[in-house]
Formats: C-alpha cells, sequence, structure tokens
C-alpha cells in the first residue's frame, strides 16, 4: 500500500516546467505544464545519461501527449508514464500524484 508524502505547494511550481523532489529517498521529477492542478511525476534520472536531470527537462506536445525532453541527450519521456519514444526498454518510472487542498502529493 502506498503512502503520499507532500511535495511542495501547486503555486510553487512555474507553469510549463518542472522542479525536483526527493520523496522516499527516491528523485522524482514533478511537472506542471498547465496553469490549471494538471500534474505529473516521473523518475528524475535519465536512464541514457544517468544524471538527475529530467526535471529540467523542456515540456512539449507531441501525439497529442505531453513529454519531456532530457537536457543532456534529448529522448523524450511521456508524462502520462514515462515512455520513452525513442526506446521503450530505457523508459522511466512515473508516479501517481495528485493535488489535495492546494499542495502536491506523491505516492512512492
Amino acid at each position: 500500500m502506498s503512502h503520499w508524502y507532500p511535495v511542495c505547494s501547486l503555486e510553487s511550481i512555474i507553469l510549463a516546467t518542472g522542479v525536483c523532489a526527493l520523496v522516499n529517498n527516491q528523485q522524482v521529477a514533478v511537472f506542471r505544464p498547465y496553469a490549471d492542478d494538471t500534474v505529473f511525476a516521473l523518475s528524475n534520472i535519465d536512464p541514457f545519461a544517468q544524471a538527475s536531470v529530467l526535471s529540467r527537462g523542456l515540456i512539449a506536445e507531441h501525439q497529442q501527449a505531453l513529454w519531456v525532453a532530457s537536457p543532456l541527450k534529448k529522448q523524450r519521456f511521456r508524462l502520462q508514464d514515462g515512455l520513452c519514444m525513442e526506446d521503450e526498454s530505457r523508459s522511466v518510472t512515473s508516479y501517481p500524484i495528485r493535488v489535495c487542498d492546494g499542495m502536491i502529493e506523491i505516492a512512492v
């Protein structure tokens, strides 16, 4: 059974960007693509570069889905589920995430 961990307020994340949070000893990239309460959470570790950088990636829309492009090697990961567009075998973990009373919470 998972536990919901508070990360930060929704308003503390600038629109169309991501931040990194340490949740239960795991680096999690939290993304806020729109001005509403839509948020996504993926592992922050780029599996190609083995670096903690995905939270700094560029959010883009492609094939009617939102993706984040790694700032290092530019592979794209779907925000909904962590699927890597260029190599499905290198996808990243996605985490359940919600906004509750203006606070972002992640389950790990």
